[in-house]
């Protein structure tokens, strides 16, 4: 299924997630998935994926695919993914539009 319109993958993340797979040899397909845990209820979790899957909703940015399964959908509808650098490290963020809440850290979020 292609929902692209439900996530975004901006250009910077797409960057990353390209140079990753690159370097380990994978294809530049990203899982956001989300599972229960961390300080505010729920996490984030990333990682490369192998395939994309027949009920994967699907948002593409140059070359790379940002795939995130039905149900971890209905809890980041309307997000970006983003790349960001600064003093305190390097990583990939959401901005969720849903999350009443979140952490210090930007891992974990409320509903």
């Amino acid at each position: 299924m292609n929902d692209a319109a439900s996530i975004e993958l901006t250009s910077a993340a797409a960057t990353r997630v390209a140079a990753i797979a690159a370097r380990q040899s994978k294809a530049p397909i990203l899982r956001l998935a989300v599972d229960g845990g961390g300080c505010a209820g729920f996490q984030y979790k990333f990682g490369l994926a192998d395939a994309i899957e027949a009920d994967d909703i699907v948002a593409r940015r140059d070359g790379v695919s940002l795939v995130v399964d039905p149900v971890s959908l209905d809890l980041v509808r309307g997000s970006a993914v983003d790349y960001v650098e600064s003093l305190g490290g390097a990583a990939f963020r959401v901005t969720n539009p849903n999350a009443a809440s979140g952490c210090g850290c930007g891992t974990s979020f409320s509903i």
